[in-house]
């Protein structure tokens, strides 16, 4: 099946594209259960029986240009996440965003990885997991399904999108895990490639992700600290909501879902954007008690309904060969268990399965993924051989991607240009994106 649809508005031209793609590109489903090479391999010596995985998913893809019929050439942006849909930028686009950077010598493919968005979405409605009907309702079997939304799986859509385009080669733009999945494709598919840009998402190869969560948990503690002393009240804010939160099953959310400590903690993620600690401080001064409060924190914790796979299956995103076995509480220090003011960023952990009722469904699941054998998602050999010209911004100061893994990486990429700097949290691309990406192209081309 392949679906266009081209329209117009604000002086941008548009190109909605649905494509057909296998489900599964490697042929790992017809791989005996059990074996290492399966889909259904998981650690311990668990076998799973056979599932019936469909055959194709739907592919969304919005090509934004500056004229009809554009033949300037493509830069693909792969979303931070995973299991987040790309932007849906509005017009006019501002004149400091990457986009408007982008727009001037490339025309812009967002591309919904799958899962997201409009590309076969995964999500839970009335308590049943939707987007996978055909898999049944058995956790494993759903947990299979899964390991096919992986970055391995995305840089195939991407390519078969490619294919439909009739394009020999394009660019990538990767933002956090989308840099994960630009690296990934590097490694697969480099003959396919003119430039690639990441932001914030140079992964470490080949490591238990314990090691890369130990790493943030370190920088966690450190942007905690200095919220404190930014600003002092807030210390004493947080220990009384999470009193709050240990009494009963929780602070009671908007929806049926509930807050305990650890869902609390994870408010840190405001601190690794540069207008998080704000965000924090104002959410804070709020009365815990009123309605706003409530609503804003159940906006607030990064794992929700609203996008499943990002609490699903985001340790995988880490996983190079590895098992997770959540990851993020293996290697979470004794001076944060001890302390609930010490707060969390990306650390995805079971609770917010358990105590938010649209991820429920997935808690099962959720632990079975846990305990995978993931492929190799990297090639060193691969990434080291490929002549793909680029550059990279590392963050010194990265709340989730640590700046020493992103180098370490980036000695495997000849072409690849490091741009390291404290100007910049996580969040640059969205913060200044315009001179953020400029900066890029500049040290791509020399």
């Amino acid at each position: 099946m392949v679906e266009q649809t081209n329209w117009a508005r604000g002086g941008l031209h548009f190109s909605d594209i649905v494509i057909d793609a296998p489900f599964d590109h490697f042929g790992r489903s017809g791989d005996a259960p059990g074996t290492a090479a399966s889909a259904g391999a998981t650690s311990g010596g668990m076998t799973s029986a056979p599932v019936n995985l469909p055959q194709t998913l739907t592919v969304f893809a919005r090509i934004i240009a500056t004229e009809p019929a554009s033949t300037k050439p493509y830069l693909v942006f792969l979303q931070g996440g995973p299991g987040v849909e790309a932007p849906r930028p509005v017009t006019p686009v501002s004149p400091g965003s990457w986009v408007a950077r982008a727009l001037e010598e490339f025309q812009v493919v967002m591309l919904d990885q799958r899962g997201t968005g409009r590309s076969n979405p995964i999500g839970s409605v009335d308590g049943t997991i939707t987007g996978l009907e055909s898999v049944g309702d058995d956790p494993a079997a759903i947990a299979e399904a899964l390991s096919y939304f992986r970055a391995d799986s995305i840089v195939e859509d991407a390519e078969v999108l490619r294919g439909h385009l009739g394009v020999e080669s394009w660019s990538l733009l990767g933002q956090s895990f989308g840099g994960f999945t630009t690296l990934r494709y590097v490694s697969a598919h480099a003959s396919s490639l003119d430039e690639v840009y990441f932001t914030g998402g140079l992964p470490a190869i080949g490591l238990d992700p314990a090691a890369v969560y130990g790493r943030t948990w370190e920088g966690m503690i450190g942007k905690s600290e200095q919220h404190y002393r930014t600003f002092p009240g807030d210390r004493e804010k947080m220990r009384r909501l999470v009193d709050l939160a240990s009494a009963g099953e929780g602070i009671a959310l908007p929806g049926g879902a509930r807050a305990t400590p650890e869902r609390i903690r994870l408010l840190g993620h405001f601190l690794g954007a540069s207008d998080g600690p704000e965000k924090l401080h104002y959410l804070l001064d709020l009365d815990p008690a009123s309605a706003a409060f409530r609503h804003d924190l159940a906006a607030s914790l990064p794992f929700s309904g609203r996008n499943p796979l990002y609490a699903v299956i985001h340790e995988s995103c880490w996983a190079d060969g590895t098992v997770t076995n959540w990851a993020a509480r293996r290697a979470m220090p004794d001076a944060v268990a001890e302390d609930p003011t010490l707060l969390a960023g990306e650390h995805a952990g079971p609770e917010s399965l358990h105590e938010d009722p649209e991820l429920a469904p997935f808690a099962e699941v959720a632990d079975l993924v846990a305990v995978r054998q993931w492929p190799r998602l990297y090639d060193v050999d691969a990434l080291r051989a490929a002549e793909v010209r680029g550059a990279a911004a590392v963050y010194y100061e990265d709340a989730y991607v640590p700046v020493e893994h992103s180098l370490a990486t980036a000695e495997h990429l000849s072409g690849v240009q490091a741009w390291v700097t404290n100007e910049y949290e996580h969040n640059g691309l969205r913060a200044d994106g315009y001179r953020v990406l400029d900066r890029l192209i500049g040290l791509a081309r020399g």
